[in-house]
């Protein structure tokens, strides 16, 4: 019996050490399997290629790239051009409109000019000194309106005649003066500028 129980425990033992031998030889075999599948995963990585690095532009790449920045350039220039044309534009339909206003303004207030005047001419000989003040004062107040807006008579006595500003109405003779000059004016004529709002009437020596 002893030696039933003397053998069965050596058969035991011989089972644990093949049980175990066995086991080591899975685990050998396992690791040996990693090693095979990251030695195989190894070349693969290498093998992949590197991200492509941006080519160098080529001569006819850099010209065309020159060619549209000038295209621009003159687009840019004419488009400026244009903005500034139409801003003159503008300023000088303004300017227009706003010496228009002044033309017609004058055209009004013209007559008014000549009757003050007259008024004043008058009045010298009055013996009421305040309406001789009263009158002169408005005359000089609508004088100095004119001026600020540019209105300046036209009143060239002895001046040689000028068809643009003046209008002969009557012609005199040769003791009134030299010859083609204006010897007599009677109505003063007015311009704003260079326009003329309404020329003078005049009385011209003959030539």
């Amino acid at each position: 019996m002893f030696r039933q129980r003397t053998k069965k425990g050596s058969d035991m033992s011989r089972m644990d050490k093949k049980e175990k031998k066995q086991m080591e030889m899975e685990q050998q075999a396992r690791e040996e399997a990693l090693e095979e599948e990251l030695e195989a995963e190894l070349p693969v990585q290498e093998a992949q290629p590197q991200e492509a690095q941006p080519a160098a532009p080529t001569q006819e790449e850099l010209d065309a790239a020159k060619a549209q920045a000038a295209e621009y350039l003159t687009l840019a220039q004419r488009v400026q051009a244009d903005f500034d044309n139409f801003r003159r534009r503008n300023e000088s339909v303004r300017a227009d409109a706003y010496n228009e206003g002044i033309r017609s303004l004058a055209a009004v207030l013209l007559p008014v000019m000549d009757n003050l005047e007259r008024a004043v001419d008058a009045a010298k000989d009055s013996p009421d000194a305040q309406l001789r003040e009263g009158v002169g004062l408005v005359l000089r107040q609508l004088s100095e309106v004119f001026q600020k807006q540019g209105i300046t008579p036209i009143d060239r006595l002895g001046e040689k005649f000028d068809p643009n500003l003046e209008n002969a109405l009557m012609q005199g003779t040769a003791e009134d003066g030299e010859p083609g000059t204006v010897c007599q004016v009677f109505q003063k004529g007015y311009q704003l500028g260079k326009y003329v709002l309404r020329h003078a009437m005049v009385k011209v020596v003959p030539d």
